[in-house]
């Protein structure tokens, strides 16, 4: 599957967010920060991980539903798909 331009700068936007994130995460972690501080940052690393990845499957489905010439994935490839990320 390729990634558009805007999608991908926007999936891209949102891992970079998430890899500084995690960076914060391990220095927090190094100091000896509150615990519910870290859990807090590793939530919002979370999230930001989970909309990169809901974004790359609302674009494979755009994709799979626009493209009749290609085998559209059958309901349990789609389920797993989504699984994965719950």
């Amino acid at each position: 599957m390729e990634l558009e331009g805007e999608v991908l700068a926007e999936v891209v936007k949102r891992l970079r967010r998430a890899e500084g994130q995690i960076g914060g995460v391990i220095r927090m972690i190094e100091d000896g920060r509150d615990c519910a501080d870290v859990l807090t940052q590793l939530a919002a690393v979370s999230r930001a991980i989970d909309r990169a990845g809901f974004k790359i499957v609302a674009t494979g489905l755009r994709e799979c539903v626009s493209s009749p010439g290609k085998a559209s994935p059958s309901e349990d490839q789609l389920e797993k798909l989504f699984l994965s990320l719950a």
